[in-house]
């Protein structure tokens, strides 16, 4: 299962050591976009491209399956 984590930075090994002494959450920093309608469409865009990704793996698995039946 695939996720999209847009809105959460990644982070390094040193960063996460540092979030973990981070008591005042200073440190949290988030994608962000300049508006809440491009935030929106990213979201969307994101969205459908895992039902994309969702419908292509379902297609992949059946025709494997049908083909070792064969």
């Amino acid at each position: 299962m695939m996720t999209n984590l847009f809105l959460f930075g990644s982070f390094g090994f040193f960063e996460g050591m540092g979030r973990v002494l981070d008591l005042g959450g200073t440190m949290a920093v988030y994608n962000e976009s300049p508006t809440t309608e491009e935030a929106d469409n990213h979201a969307l865009y994101s969205d459908w491209q895992a039902v994309g990704n969702d419908i292509r793996n379902a297609i992949n698995s059946y025709v494997e399956d049908q083909e070792t039946e064969s």
